[in-house]
């Protein structure tokens, strides 16, 4: 498995049935590239669930897909432009299996007008991606000789230096 590098996917794309089908192999082969093929199932079912609902209910067809990986969750987002389009009334069914398949789930509105639906997977336990060792900075300038490097003399002179001897002990 590779390090944690943060990664990030773009798509702009008009949809439409054969388009989905598409769309979601291009999403896996990016999975795979990241080394995310555990998360290729769910994000995948769930990029298809929301442009098969905009094909079906949205009047403006121009969506934009990105995914976000951090090296413990990705992140996919799915935007359209299309202001008619109601995801509490008119995709009400697909937000409850993407709810029911992900982490974690949300929609909202951007400065636009446009609607952004977005769901998120975590790695799991046994899945955890290790994040990039950093070296471990010098924090001694000086080193001691260990005894055993020392010959014998300097060790018995610095042996006798530091003990005192039996007749001051007393």
């Amino acid at each position: 498995m590779k390090t944690a590098v943060p990664c990030y996917y773009h798509l702009d794309v008009e949809v439409s049935p054969e388009r989905v089908g598409q769309v979601s192999r291009i999403l896996a082969a990016h999975l795979r590239h990241w080394d995310l093929d555990n998360l290729v199932v769910p994000v995948c079912g769930g990029a298809e669930l929301l442009l098969r609902a905009i094909d079906e209910h949205a009047t403006d067809k121009f969506t934009s897909i990105e995914m976000w990986w951090n090296g413990q969750h990705l992140i996919t987002a799915v935007g359209g432009d299309d202001r008619d389009l109601r995801p509490d009334q008119d995709l009400r069914t697909c937000l409850a299996h993407i709810a029911a398949m992900s982490d974690g789930w949300g929609c909202c509105a951007s400065d636009t007008g446009s609607k952004i639906i977005w769901f998120s997977q975590r790695a799991r336990a046994g899945q955890r991606v290790p994040l990039v060792p950093t070296a471990p900075a010098p924090s001694l300038r000086h080193v001691r000789q260990v005894p055993r490097d020392m010959p014998l003399a300097a060790r018995a002179a610095s042996a006798g230096a530091t003990q005192p001897a039996p007749e001051e002990a007393r």
